[in-house]
């Protein structure tokens, strides 16, 4: 009869001596990992982002010169 108390009584004090860990106090930020595989993969998007604004660039000055070219617009005026 005592074992049928007492197993129980000792599971519960040791369960109750386990404690959750201490979260991290939320004024700091969290240290980066992994910087090394994030750049290696923005790289090429932040390459592919600025030829995309070349390429965009030179679209619109041919299509400006081809407008220039057939009289649809009047040229830019010189600023002074």
């Amino acid at each position: 009869m005592t074992i049928r108390i007492a197993l129980p009584l000792l599971a519960m004090i040791a369960l109750s001596a386990c404690n959750r860990p201490v979260p991290p106090a939320p004024d700091t930020p969290p240290e980066p990992q992994a910087t090394e595989l994030r750049d290696a993969i923005q790289k090429p998007i932040d390459r592919a982002r600025s030829v995309s604004d070349t390429l965009q660039q030179s679209t619109d000055a041919r299509a400006a010169e081809a407008d220039r070219a057939s009289g649809d617009t009047p040229p830019p005026e010189p600023s002074p």
